[in-house]
């Protein structure tokens, strides 16, 4: 059996264990972004394709692929996949839900931490000599706060915002709100230590607002204009999830009006991002006031291992002629 890779050539032997199900497949590795000619000429006769969680896998490529039985993203992602032709030919898909969790969750109290704190300004401040400035102002003022002191709303409630609520509980949080097209049962609520709002009550509560959902036709954009109108006056915003969610225009218009103090994100729309992106070329005034990190929250050695030992586990379930665990479709 045999299995083709589209993604960082090496991560599949870098992150496996040695005793995992790969070492018992040949192995072809290519990078994306080739045509599907050149996957063909590489792997036809693969039985599973391992993909980058962005990677494009066309009908076309499944056409060439008679043996072709699971492809399954390295990440939670799957958008890249033709889904329907997957499903007409009978072939599993599948992600690897909820390996990155605590990583992306770690990222987004990072986030929430580094605006509440500064980071960025107070950095400068101590390199160009205005230490004891910068801290008398805070003293002056009054306006440090700590994570405890905030309510804090997840917009989306899977495995990453279930691990960012336990995180936040853990800094003292004690209102933390959460919104899903389905809530949670009381107890499920009480359990996690979270309660159920509707999205514009969240909105208007929470002193930080997180975002955790996926993209799809319903939460393309959902942070536009009305959301960040139905925030509460100087608030702050985080995305961890995917840069699509955000409407950039009507971010940068609640920032330039005060709506909101800050933004920490990990993702923007139009990746990789290129010097020229518009969140990238603000005023001075409103760039300070964006806190970014590289979309690296789930990219840790841990979540890397994570999720191979669960593609291994999914890719031998089939070749045994089991359902693998993890089947997003069909």
């Amino acid at each position: 059996m045999k299995v083709l890779h589209i993604g960082k050539k090496g991560n599949m032997e870098r992150y496996s264990a040695r005793d995992s199900f790969l070492y018992r497949l040949e192995t072809a590795d290519a990078y994306m972004g080739l045509a599907t000619e050149e996957y063909l000429a590489l792997a036809w006769d693969a039985d599973f394709i391992v993909a980058d969680a962005v990677a494009h896998i066309p009908a076309a490529l499944m056409d060439g692929m008679p043996r072709l039985r699971v492809i399954h993203s390295e990440g939670v992602a799957y958008n890249g996949i033709d889904l329907q032709a997957a499903k007409e030919r009978g072939i599993y898909v599948c992600n690897c839900r909820g390996a990155n969790a605590h990583a992306v969750a770690e990222q987004a109290i990072l986030l929430m931490l580094g605006m509440l704190r500064d980071v960025k300004e107070n950095d400068r401040a101590v390199r160009e000599g205005r230490q004891i400035a910068v801290k008398e102002g805070y003293m002056q003022r009054g306006d440090l706060r700590e994570l405890a002191d905030c309510t804090v709303g997840l917009v989306g409630f899977g495995s990453i915002a279930r691990c960012t609520a336990a995180l936040l509980q853990a800094h003292g949080v004690e209102r933390i709100y959460y919104y899903k097209t389905s809530p949670l049962s009381q107890q499920e609520e009480e359990r996690l230590g979270v309660r159920y709002l509707p999205l514009e009550e969240l909105l208007r509560e929470s002193d930080i607002v997180s975002l955790h959902l996926p993209v799809n036709q319903h939460t393309m954009g959902i942070a536009g204009r009305e959301f960040f109108r139905a925030m509460k006056d100087g608030a702050y915003f985080v995305n961890t999830a995917r840069g699509e969610l955000v409407d950039d225009e009507a971010l940068t218009e609640a920032l330039a009006g005060d709506k909101l103090r800050m933004a920490g994100l990990d993702t923007l729309d139009l990746e990789p991002v290129q010097p020229d992106h518009p969140l990238l070329r603000l005023p001075e005034e409103l760039a300070g006031r964006i806190l970014f990190s590289p979309h690296i929250g789930g990219i840790t050695a841990a979540s890397f291992r994570r999720s191979y030992a669960m593609i291994w586990e999914d890719i031998q379930a089939a070749a045994e002629g089991r359902v693998p665990k993890r089947v997003v479709a069909p």
